[in-house]
């Protein structure tokens, strides 16, 4: 059965890059040698691999790739250290229209 593989990578900048791939040795050794001049990693190498996560269904990699990619740094780096606890607090909606806000506004 194939497997796909959710990844952030920490480059030299200190920004953080999110792929999926279906060969993470593969896909990082791609980013390592600078493959692709037009990649966002290409001129912030040498890169880290810091988080992957593996999935059995393309469908739900790609679409936690996509949920990664719209989360903040903190959130990303939350993450990556795998403080669930800042996780979900990050995660927690915090505008004053909440359900959770609105039942103190009363």
């Amino acid at each position: 059965m194939k497997r796909f593989f959710v990844y952030i990578l920490k480059c030299s900048d200190d920004s953080y890059y999110t792929g999926v791939t279906n060969s993470l040795d593969r896909r990082l050794a791609e980013h390592e040698e600078g493959r692709d001049s037009s990649c966002y990693t290409f001129k912030r190498r040498p890169i880290k691999l810091v988080f992957s996560q593996d999935f059995m269904d393309v469908k739900e990699a790609i679409s936690f790739e996509k949920q990664l990619k719209n989360w903040s740094r903190k959130k990303k780096e939350a993450l990556i250290n795998k403080n669930w606890n800042e996780l979900k607090s990050l995660a927690a909606c915090k505008n004053l229209t909440s359900h959770e806000n609105f039942k103190d506004s009363k």
